[in-house]
């Protein structure tokens, strides 16, 4: 199997439109199998272990069908980067026509943020608020800026404001349901997602299909965890989006738009996925072989990610295709 997607792999590099933390082109692998294409797209800065499930996500895309799908239309967010200005605020939201709710990165100067969100207020008012924090506040800092943003009108949730799992349940308990938390990295970052308790924790799970290591697992996750799920992305191109995709379409229960169009933080991707009335149709999708052309890599970063993968296929995603028994 590792041959076989060593020999099909192509990697390209994506510039983002914005800034969007620190990333201003984002580099992403993607290879053939028999279902088809499939993309493990793992930061630079990660290692051999923390990419495994990224691995095991694409492997399972490439060579497994989906389960059954519940909806061809998945309603979507737009996604508004640590930016401040109001015609850039503005600029930004206008790439994501009918969306209903906006994700803003915040956890920075708390006034840029406060008017970060009083802009999007101003621009589109019908948009329910989502803030993303990426789990930088202490539980005070959390406290006193959700207190704050709070009296600029409702918030959807807040996502990952605190870092750590004790911190996270001492803000749930403070908050007593005001604003609801919504888990991020406490799942995905966990060495063990299975096993984390997150009871008195997070009213919301965050799905984001690769680095929880595919559809699968992560169906397993929400099950195991039993409260609502937000599917979002991990800023992959539209090979690895289409599969978070796939999997909000096999989900019983999708409360929230997904975090599934920040496709169009990016100048250039492998494929359109177009945002039409706040949602985002699964069809098959249509590679733009010039975009691939045109972004390809160094002859000598693509020896570095193929180097990567073999270290990541050794490091522990052989032995979990093998568990799995997936057969290509």
């Amino acid at each position: 199997m590792l041959d076989s997607i060593l020999e099909s792999l192509q990697v390209i590099s994506l510039p983002t439109r914005t800034n969007f933390r620190s990333v201003t082109s984002r580099e992403v692998a993607i290879f053939e199998g028999p279902a088809g294409w499939a993309e493990s797209s793992p930061f630079l800065e990660y290692d051999a272990k923390e990419c495994v499930p990224w691995l095991v996500s694409a492997i399972e895309a490439a060579t497994q069908t989906p389960p059954p799908m519940q909806r061809k239309l998945i309603p979507v967010n737009a996604t508004l980067p640590a930016v401040n200005g109001y015609e850039r605020i503005e600029e930004i939201l206008s790439w994501y026509p009918g969306c209903q709710s906006v994700k803003i990165k915040v956890g920075g100067e708390l006034s840029d943020d406060l008017k970060r969100i009083s802009d999007v207020r101003s621009i589109a008012p019908q948009m329910k608020i989502r803030i993303d924090v990426n789990g930088s506040w202490s539980v005070d800092q959390a406290l006193r800026a959700i207190e704050d943003i709070y009296q600029t009108g409702a918030i959807e949730y807040v996502e990952q404001p605190c870092e750590t799992l004790e911190q996270l349940r001492q803000l749930h308990e403070k908050l007593n349901g005001r604003v609801l938390i919504a888990g991020d990295e406490i799942l995905r970052k966990s060495a063990s997602p299975m096993t984390v308790d997150l009871r008195d924790v997070v009213d919301i799970v965050m799905l984001k299909v690769a680095p929880l290591g595919g559809i699968s697992r992560s169906i397993q996750l929400a099950k195991k965890h039993g409260v609502p799920v937000v599917v979002s992305s991990a800023l992959e191109s539209a090979i690895g989006i289409t599969y978070g995709l796939k999997l909000a379409a096999t989900l019983e229960k999708l409360p929230y738009a997904c975090g599934l169009a920040t496709g169009n933080l990016l100048s250039a991707d492998v494929a359109h996925l177009p945002v039409i009335d706040g949602c985002i149709e699964i069809a098959p999708m249509e590679l733009d072989h010039g975009v691939i052309a045109k972004n390809r890599v160094s002859p000598e970063q693509l020896v570095f990610w193929k180097e990567r993968i073999r270290n990541t296929w050794v490091s522990g995603a052989q032995d979990w295709v093998l568990q799995e028994g997936w057969i290509w």
